[in-house]
């Protein structure tokens, strides 16, 4: 049985609104997590990762509204009134609530793939490494533009995607989209990569979770785009479905890189400061056996009745040993912006995990 386009909406609407709740979900997740870290490293929250965070949101709930409309006007309020019915409604390319939610994919895309470059260019700190990556970006703003235009020019009836000048201004642009996350996903990963080696020998933690971490947005992105890509090519409605799904998922990418990073990096600064507490406690037990025994000595020469004052010999022939002091010192050190540049090859877990997440890497999460 061929999947038909009421069929593939009413699945694709269903589909998305699930993705929707779990974005939704991570979107609060998100917003704890930048609170809690800013606590953490006692600093302001990032309101830029705040702001695109919002943006996502924003741009999800209004595709999930205009499917919702789009799917009620052409099985309910128009199946009898569009000429052809609720296949025809669903097929048009010109059709208002297809032209908006394009209009908001379009938006969401460049959103996404933006701050996935900015996030290279926070870890790689050049910007001939993402010259590349900005001109794809462009590039895919140019041809969303032209695939939108060339479908609102669409006359009424003249047919589908697949048969129209439409369709390959849109496999450019999934082809765009998808070479630019494969590339921008490989720089970040392998940077975070050469990294870990570089620091491997002088810190305790290791940064190739964060690597999976940036490795597991990227293919879920990837796949989801593949899979619109192969689906368009091969002119099936499936890419209907794909295409609704894409939406959420894009805020999801972006909402799981901050909300993995922060939970490590909060769970490894607690591991810090147990650690610490410890120690602190251990070397506050040894200084008070120290103080003990210099008090036994002295009552142990007291106590003699004597009254005489002890010689060094006798003193060393007590039987109450001297406890050990433990010194434990604390060194604070205060870099300027230029030494922090300067340094970045040797630059510590922590701040490159945060650095990752997309967030400005002179001011963390």
């Amino acid at each position: 049985m061929a999947l038909t386009l009421d069929l593939a909406a009413v699945i694709s609407t269903t589909l998305e609104g699930i993705f929707y709740g779990f974005s939704v979900f991570m979107f609060g997740m998100t917003l704890y997590i930048l609170q809690q870290n800013s606590r953490r490293l006692d600093r302001q929250v990032n309101y830029r990762m705040v702001a695109v965070s919002w943006a996502l949101l924003i741009c999800s709930t209004a595709h999930m509204i205009i499917d919702i409309v789009r799917v009620c006007n052409g099985l309910v309020y128009k199946r009898d009134t569009f000429p052809g019915g609720p296949i025809a409604f669903f097929s048009s390319p010109s059709e208002s609530t297809f032209i908006a939610k394009n209009i908001v994919y379009l938006f969401q895309t460049l959103l996404g793939d933006g701050v996935l470059i900015y996030r290279c260019y926070v870890v790689w700190q050049s910007w001939l490494i993402v010259a590349f990556p900005i001109l794809l970006w462009f590039w895919i703003g140019i041809v969303s533009a032209v695939a939108i235009h060339a479908s609102a020019t669409v006359p009424a009836g003249a047919g589908t995607v697949f048969l129209t000048r439409v369709g390959q201004w849109i496999t450019a642009f999934y082809a765009s989209t998808l070479a630019t996350n494969f590339l921008v996903s490989i720089l970040l990963g392998y940077k975070i990569w050469i990294s870990n080696r570089r620091t491997s020998r002088i810190r305790q933690g290791s940064l190739l979770p964060v690597v999976r971490v940036v490795a597991d947005a990227g293919l879920l992105y990837s796949a989801t785009l593949t899979a619109a890509l192969a689906c368009f090519v091969q002119k099936s409605n499936g890419q209907y479905i794909v295409l609704d799904i894409v939406t959420p998922i894009i805020s999801i990418t972006f909402y799981m890189v901050i909300i993995r990073v922060g939970l490590a990096a909060t769970h490894r600064s607690s591991d810090h400061h147990s650690s610490a507490s410890i120690d602190v406690g251990s070397g506050h037990h040894h200084h008070s056996r120290g103080h003990s025994g210099s008090r036994s000595g002295s009552g142990g020469g007291s106590g003699g009745g004597s009254g005489r004052v002890l010689t060094v010999g006798e003193l060393e022939s007590q039987a109450h040993p001297m406890g050990r002091l433990q010194v434990h010192i604390t060194k604070m050190r205060e870099t300027d912006r230029a030494t922090f540049e300067a340094e970045m090859e040797n630059d510590t877990g922590s701040e490159l995990d945060r650095k990752v997440s997309g967030l400005d890497g002179r001011i963390g999460i």
